[in-house]
């Protein structure tokens, strides 16, 4: 188990960007993503879950951790990437994002987790700059250009529509 204490890093600007800061970057289907170290609980190997019924094709179900029960949930099937079988590099990062209820804990299960990057203003674009409109999925902040490698700005708070809050709140219910 890692747990990431820093608390202070990038916050979303009033415009919906993404501040520079440091990032935690992660695999799902050959594709990098990232998201600010803030939204970030801790990251956990990947555990028993315990399904729920009448849950979306998204939720895996929920685990114990240490005491709380945390919803979890599947980020390729959210994200409509090709399933693939789990690993020993896949694991669960628990992020707080924030929802209309507040902030809320959600262990998002990934491919592998691959490093804390300080990403700069000037290696980040976000969509509109490049997309066309072509690119239109909400909880997408933009991209960081990165050693050669372009990195997807999740927006870890857009993730889960409001009726997808609902469901997980009926979970912790």
């Amino acid at each position: 188990m890692v747990t990431l204490t820093e608390r202070s890093g990038p916050a979303s600007a009033s415009s919906g960007a993404t501040a520079p800061g440091k990032f935690l970057t992660f695999c799902l289907g050959g594709e990098d993503f990232a998201v600010p170290v803030s939204k970030i609980k801790e990251i956990i190997g990947l555990q028993e879950v315990t399904p729920v019924p009448q849950t979306p094709d998204f939720v895996r179900g929920v685990i114990n951790l240490r005491g709380k029960v945390v919803p979890v949930i599947d980020l390729r099937r959210k994200l409509s990437i090709p399933g693939a079988a789990d690993n020993e590099r896949t694991c669960v990062v628990v992020m707080q994002p924030e929802g209309r209820q507040g902030t809320y804990s959600i262990g998002v299960v990934v491919d592998a987790v691959s490093e804390v990057l300080q990403i700069q203003g000037s290696e980040m674009e976000d969509t509109n700059s490049f997309s066309h409109g072509l690119i239109r999925a909400t909880y997408i902040h933009g991209v960081a250009k990165i050693r050669g490698k372009v990195k997807i700005l999740l927006d870890i708070d857009s993730v889960l529509s409001d009726s997808d809050q609902a469901n997980v709140g009926e979970l912790m219910a």
